[in-house]
C-alpha cells in the first residue's frame, strides 16, 4: 500500500497540522517484544540520510516505513522492531531531522509545527519539547518526537527558531504553552 503524499505546510492552520499528526497511526512497537536476532545492516546518518550496507535508501516511502517500526531501547540502542523479529539500527546523532518549520501567534500563544525528513508532523509542547544542547560546531538544536526519538533541528529551521526569541529577555521560544529556552543546557 503506497504511502499518502506529504501535505504542503505553507497552506495548512496549525490546528490542521496538529489533527494530522494526532490521526497518524503508527505501529504499536512498545508493544512489541521479540527476542533480539541480528543487525539490520542499517544506518541512519547525522544528516538523516538511511544507509543499507553501506547505500542510501532512495526511496522516500521504503524510509519513511522503516521509520514507523524504529524503536529506541532502554539502555539507548535503537532497533526496528515487528512483532517477531528485532533488529540493531546504528544511529549517528538523532534518527530524524526536523526540515520544515510553520509557526502561529506570539509570545505564550505561539504554536510551532515541524516536518520531519520522513514526512512526520510534530507539534512542539508539553509532549514533544524542544532542547538546545551545546555542540563543537554551535549549538545543537532537538525536537522530542516520540518514545526516545529525537529530530535534530535542520540548521535553517533552527535560524527561524532563533529569529522568533530575538528581543526576549531569555532566549527562547513558547509553543502550545510551554518555554524552551534557547541556552545550550
Amino acid at each position: 500500500m503506497p504511502m499518502p503524499p506529504l501535505p504542503d505546510l505553507a497552506d495548512l492552520s496549525l490546528a490542521a497540522i496538529a489533527a494530522l499528526a494526532e490521526e497518524a497511526r503508527l505501529p504499536p512497537v512498545a508493544q512489541w517484544n521479540p527476542e533480539h536476532c541480528g543487525d539490520s545492516e542499517m544506518r541512519i546518518a547525522s544528516d538523516g540520510t538511511w544507509y543499507h550496507q553501506g547505500s542510501p535508501i532512495t526511496r522516500p516511502a521504503m524510509v519513511r516505513l522503516f521509520s514507523t517500526i524504529l524503536r529506541r531501547e532502554a539502555d539507548g540502542s535503537f532497533v526496528l522492531v515487528t512483532p517477531v523479529e528485532k533488529l540493531s539500527i546504528a544511529v549517528d546523532d538523532a534518527p530524524f531531522v526536523a526540515v520544515e518549520m510553520k509557526a502561529e501567534g506570539s509570545g505564550r500563544d505561539a504554536r510551532l509545527a515541524f516536518r520531519l525528513n520522513t514526512g512526520d508532523l510534530v507539534t512542539a509542547g508539553p509532549d514533544n519539547a524542544l532542547r538546545f544542547d551545546s555542540g563543537e560546531d554551535g549549538p545543537r538544536p532537538y525536537l522530542h518526537v516520540r518514545g526516545g526519538l529525537d529530530a535534530l533541528i535542520a540548521r535553517p529551521v533552527y535560524y527561524e527558531l532563533a529569529e522568533r526569541a530575538l528581543g526576549a529577555d531569555r532566549p527562547g521560544v513558547w509553543s502550545n504553552g510551554v518555554f524552551f529556552a534557547m541556552d545550550a543546557a
